[in-house]
Parts: structure tokens; sequence; C-alpha cells
């Protein structure tokens, strides 16, 4: 599409008063080419969007709605559903897609086997039919196909940070990628807005663990996409963990080095080719550990490397918000990228320290 210089996008939320939902909400204040005409909350249907969230007092004056997308369809240039997985798939039809674009922020439309899904998330897909059409919005990887799609497959948090650091290693051959492992760390905004026993003060506080050990359903989305840089199917370890803080994620990876030959140069050389000119991603100087509390707030991804002589492995490391590049930076990433605006529209917010 280009460039829309004159006319704003009309943005629908679905699921506006979640975490992620209120992340765009926020997000798209600022935006000089979006307006927000619908705030959709299931739970929150006529009460003030500010009543819910009160930093918006006297900055947001609208009122939650429902979750139509029928009726949305007809007043919105874009929708994101930010809502839980097997909403958008029991209710997208071709009727909706012909009128608007969707941006995803479920898992719906992230893996391309369905019975993948279904076995990863128990649930039954009710629109396969869309599954092949759907683009994988990883904008620094896929931002061509973004650019023409009509429906978009946010993705996750834990993948975003996961396949980034990885990527351009697994792509130029340069590590042994049935060796990968993945350890990734998240603050608990990653686990949703809803009431859950685990997610208490006393529960979190004080507390880390590991959870969905060997079996956490981000796992085939990450295996999916590395596989496709290395051109082949890839299994690897993923094992993610709580900590107790509101905001981020921090992935440590391994993997074996291919060859001998231990060379930092070659590696940097490899993140520099795919992320040089990147607006988002930052390649951090050499021996310097990525933090998630310098990327906070912000839509940027800080990435840095330490190679292991003694064991001729590699120690990967990325941190990024999981509310902003994690979700919904990178829903409005894609939206710049569907509406033909520059990709950092809106979204050059400094990371907030302290």
């Amino acid at each position: 599409m280009e460039e829309n210089k004159d006319t704003t996008i009309k943005v629908g939320i679905i699921g506006a008063t979640g975490y992620a939902g209120a992340e765009l909400v926020r997000i798209l204040q600022r935006h000089p080419a979006a307006e927000v005409v619908w705030y959709g909350s299931r739970s929150y249907i006529e009460k003030e969007y500010a009543s819910v969230y009160r930093n918006f007092f006297q900055v947001v004056e609208n009122i939650c709605k429902g979750d139509d997308l029928n009726e949305l369809a007809d007043r919105a240039d874009v929708i994101f559903t930010a809502t839980p997985q097997g909403f958008l798939s029991s209710v997208i039809s071709e009727d909706i897609l012909q009128k608007v674009k969707i941006v995803d922020l479920s898992a719906d439309f992230r893996l391309k086997d369905v019975a993948v899904y279904e076995k990863w998330y128990g649930i039954e897909h009710k629109a396969p039919q869309f599954i092949e059409e759907a683009v994988y919005g990883l904008c620094e990887i896929n931002r061509e196909d973004i650019k023409g799609a009509r429906l978009i497959a946010n993705p996750g948090c834990y993948t975003t940070c996961s396949i980034l650091t990885a990527y351009p290693l697994v792509k130029e051959g340069l590590i042994d990628a049935d060796s990968l492992i993945i350890d990734a760390k998240s603050g608990t905004s990653g686990a949703g807005r809803g009431e859950k026993l685990s997610n208490l003060f006393c529960e979190v506080n004080e507390n880390i663990k590991a959870y969905g050990v060997a079996g956490h359903r981000h796992t085939p989305e990450i295996e999916e996409q590395l596989g496709y840089a290395a051109e082949r199917e890839l299994v690897l370890n993923f094992t993610p963990h709580l900590v107790p803080m509101n905001r981020g994620i921090l992935v440590t990876a391994y993997a074996s080095l291919k060859g001998k030959d231990a060379d930092p140069e070659r590696v940097r050389a490899a993140y520099e080719k795919y992320y040089g000119k990147e607006s988002f991603i930052r390649i951090l100087p050499a021996g310097e550990c990525p933090e998630t509390k310098w990327v906070e707030g912000s839509n940027f991804v800080d990435i840095g490397f330490v190679i292991d002589e003694r064991t001729n492995r590699i120690i990967m490391m990325g941190a990024i918000d999981n509310l902003v590049k994690g979700a919904a930076g990178q829903a409005v990433q894609n939206m710049n990228l569907l509406f033909g605006l520059p990709e950092s529209t809106g979204l050059m917010m400094m990371p907030m320290f302290p």
C-alpha cells in the first residue's frame, strides 16, 4: 500500500483492557497518523476506558465496547486483536478481511501446521483456511511480505527475543543449530492481567521459577522460524522462567560453534549483516551484556554475545520489553509497514529508567 499522508488510520482494538491492549493504547496516543476508534473489552462494556486504567484519566475519554469484529470492520482500517488463543480464528471471515487489515497478537495464525497448533495449544483451530496467507510479523525478517498482507500473526514475546537473538548465526551457519539451548526469563506482565494464584504478589515476590519445562507452547514457534533460517527442521530446548518484575525478557541462548575457529569478528559481522541498519536492534559492544532495565518501555532489542573458547560454545543474549517489542510495539511496527509509513513512526520511545 502506498504511503497514506493525508488520511488518519482508524484503529480498532479488541482486548483493549489487557496489558498488551493497554500498551497499544499508550503507544497509539502519540502516533501521528493513527486514531483509536474502538476500545473493545468483553469485561468492561459501557464503562469508561480511563476507569480501568487511571493513567489515561483525562487523556482517553472513550467508552469500552464489545468484540463484534463484523461491526468494527466497517469502522476501522486496521484491527488489533489482543485476545486469548482461539478468539480470532473463531470469528474471522473472508468478508472481514476484504474490509480491514488485522494484526493478531494471539498465536492463532503463527504456526503453519494446524496439527502443531492444536497439539500445543489444546484447542481446535476454527479457521485453518487463513493460516497459509497469514504473515509472521517479525518485521526485521519478514518486512517485505508484511507490506502486502491482510492478516499479520504478531509474534510472541519469548519468541521475538529468542529468534532475533539467534537468527543471524543460524542463518549464516556459524553455530550448530541442533545444539541450541534457550533459557529465558520474563516479568509477570507476560502472564496477562487475569486473576491467577501463581501471579499473586506473595507467590511471585522473592522468587524465581522455571515453568513449562520441555513443553512451553512458544517452543514450536521458535523452532519453526529458526528452521526457516536453517532451511531444515529444528528441535531445540526452550525453558522460560518467571521473575519478580513487571516488564522485560532476558534470553540467554547457548550453542556450539561450527569449526574450531572461535572468531568474535565473524560473529559480529553476522549480526551487523542482518541488523546493522535496523532501527530497533542495538548490537552491544564486545563484552557488554544486555539488561532488561535498558530497554524497559521501548521497542528496542539489545543483543550481545560472549564466546567461550574453552568449550567452543557461544553465549547469545537478548533483552526486550515483553509488552512493547514483545507485543504492542511490534504490532504498531507491523501497522506502519501495512500502511506505508516509516517503520519507526510513533515508536521511538526512549527506555524508561529508573
